[in-house]
């Protein structure tokens, strides 16, 4: 984090940060249901008519939602998929799904976790306790061994899930590219240690010495983050803490079956910025 740090210019556009990733990569996508996910990412991919993207996430909703409605998924990993209580399920995920136009990779959340952090140390599986009675061992093929120190558990091997990209919200991030969040960062430190490439989307940017004076804060460092974009409002639909809370009425509007999907798109705070520009 030192301001000695000689850096290439990372801040870049949305648009220029989304161009990075290419048609059929595979992309982590950080947050929670409706809580600190890369939205206005998630829309900009969506808006360059990406295609043949895989998408890991052990809760995803309103993000991958969006991107099956788009047609831009080929595949996903992940756990429970939800738009959480208040609007039940991802509708047109799970039609993506029933369809056979989206391949699934079903997970629990602690197995894909096991299986980004296998990634992350360098090996090629994790072991994951808890799954004897599952049917998720026998749809993917997962292996059990009985541990050889004598314990007499036989825990589930998961082999590594290495993204090509780890997009990640953040609330403040640096001229250099450090980045943190307030609250719970959910998964996000695994899916970046996993990633070949950490992509950032930031609330609002702050001076270094803000990262100087409470290095502890520091979810990513510098080094580990290609590039970043500060837009503030990005994880709309959802919430940011603690800069703002769900737009309920908008996820509302954007369940409506009979509203189009660029009648959504119209509202998002990207969009809105874009034109005050």
């Amino acid at each position: 984090m030192t301001s000695g740090y000689n850096s290439q210019e990372k801040q870049q556009s949305l648009a220029q940060l989304a161009a990075l990733v290419p048609d059929g990569a595979s992309v982590a996508l950080g947050g929670s249901f409706l809580h600190r996910g890369p939205f206005a990412f998630v829309r900009e991919l969506i808006r360059q008519q990406r295609r043949d993207l895989e998408v890991i996430k052990q809760s995803p909703g309103y993000d991958i939602d969006i991107l099956c409605r788009a047609g831009t998924i080929r595949k996903t990993r992940a756990g429970i998929v939800a738009m959480e209580g208040n609007f039940g399920l991802a509708p047109w995920y799970r039609k993506a799904i029933e369809k056979g136009e989206v391949v699934l990779e079903e997970h629990a959340c602690a197995t894909l976790t096991a299986g980004l952090r296998a990634a992350a140390f360098g090996v090629p599986f994790m072991p994951c306790g808890g799954l004897q009675g599952s049917d998720l061992p026998a749809l993917n093929g997962w292996t059990s061994v009985k541990d050889p120190y004598g314990s007499e558990q036989t825990p589930y091997l998961i082999p590594a899930v290495k993204p090509d990209f780890a997009v990640l919200q953040v609330s403040e991030v640096d001229r250099l590219g450090n980045a943190r969040v307030y609250g719970t960062s959910h998964w996000d430190r695994i899916m970046s240690r996993a990633a070949g490439s950490v992509l950032v989307v930031a609330e609002r940017l702050v001076d270094t010495e803000v990262f100087e004076a409470q290095p502890e804060a520091t979810l990513l460092p510098y080094f580990m983050v290609e590039g970043f974009t500060v837009l503030a409002g990005s994880a709309w639909p959802g919430s940011c803490t603690p800069f703002y809370d769900i737009d309920y009425p908008a996820v509302e509007r954007y369940m409506d079956t009979s509203r189009s999907l660029d009648a959504h798109m119209a509202e998002a705070p990207e969009i809105k910025e874009a034109r005050n520009a």
